[in-house]
């Protein structure tokens, strides 16, 4: 019997719209495949370089942001900044829009995606170890930041994330077995 996976999404909440996010986007099974963290400095390998290489070219679209991000061994920590959807993006007949803004959702598919094929490329090229079945998680977290109060802890969280990676539960030795 297949597990019915629970959304997290807020119901009828338009992700394409301006706001503040914060995402965590969770390597499979919680592998480090990104780097280290070498007395409360994230050290990147060859594979987290590209990821935090990609994360920056998400600057290129018009209507994001990348406020503060955090690379770590085996997740991913960032505030995406949206700018909203075009209001003169009319919906086509089948209820999608043409042109119209890429939702968080989206922008993180991208960057999982392009992503998954660069370690594809390095696991054929450069024998970088092979990964069973995906790379990354199949979901993510993701919170609309609400207020500026929240945005000041989240933004301290991501940046404090490194140093307090030996009580992180994302931290392999802290989780169960």
């Amino acid at each position: 019997m297949q597990k019915t996976r629970k959304n997290i999404r807020l119901k009828k909440y338009d992700y394409s719209q301006g706001g503040y996010y914060f995402v965590t986007i969770c390597t499979q099974n919680r592998e480090a495949i990104l780097g280290n963290v070498v007395n409360g400095k994230m050290i990147l390998n060859e594979f987290g370089k590209i990821v935090d290489e990609k994360i920056n070219e998400l600057k290129k679209y018009k209507n994001i942001d990348i406020d503060i991000y955090c690379v770590m061994p085996n997740h991913i920590h960032m505030i995406i900044i949206l700018v909203g959807a075009d209001p003169r993006v009319r919906p086509n007949v089948l209820g999608s829009t043409q042109g119209s803004t890429p939702t968080v959702g989206e922008y993180v598919k991208r960057l999982k995606t392009l992503t998954t094929r660069i370690y594809i490329e390095n696991v054929k090229m450069n024998r970088w170890p092979p990964f069973d079945k995906r790379l990354w998680q199949r979901n993510y977290y993701e919170h609309i930041i609400r207020n500026e109060t929240e945005y000041l802890k989240i933004k301290e969280y991501i940046q404090l994330n490194p140093i307090m990676w030996e009580r992180d539960r994302n931290n392999p030795k802290n989780m169960p077995l």
